[in-house]
């Protein structure tokens, strides 16, 4: 099965969250994405938000890894993600990339959960996002 180009954020941001479903992309490359707002509440997603970036990883996976990934968040986590296309850009060389970003239509509100919280925090300081990104994510740590 060939992969597909894919825009992670949020706690898939995080190798070894992705190894926990045996998926290690061998791609690799932190981007951006225009017009969403990232939201912890209490799982990552993003809202439509002209006027926000977010930031991420666009790595490749097949469709039945895909698959595996969003159905453990949907039976483990609680969450139905949906493959939307978007049109992200790199923040290593010139140029934007379609990608599928996966994006819940709704997610019960709640509180964060610190642990859940550090877990995108830790990857997005050492891909080197913008500080005032990673101040919003702090932000939803409660406390």
């Amino acid at each position: 099965m060939s992969p597909v180009a894919v825009f992670f954020y949020g706690s898939y941001l995080n190798r070894d969250v992705l190894a926990d479903v045996e998926l290690r992309p061998e791609r690799w490359e932190p981007t951006r994405l225009a017009g969403y707002r990232l939201e912890i509440r209490p799982l990552a997603n993003l809202v439509l938000d002209p006027t926000a970036l977010a930031y991420g990883i666009l790595a490749e996976a097949d469709h039945a890894q895909l698959e595996r990934l969003y159905t453990h968040a949907r039976e483990v986590l609680g969450g139905v993600y949906w493959p939307h296309p978007v049109l992200v850009e790199s923040l290593e060389r010139p140029g934007f990339e379609p990608a599928l970003c996966y994006i819940a239509d709704a997610l019960a509100p709640g509180p964060a959960d610190p642990a859940y919280v550090e877990r995108i925090l830790g990857p997005a300081r050492s891909y080197g996002f913008p500080e005032p990104y990673l101040a919003h994510i702090a932000s939803f740590a409660p406390g």
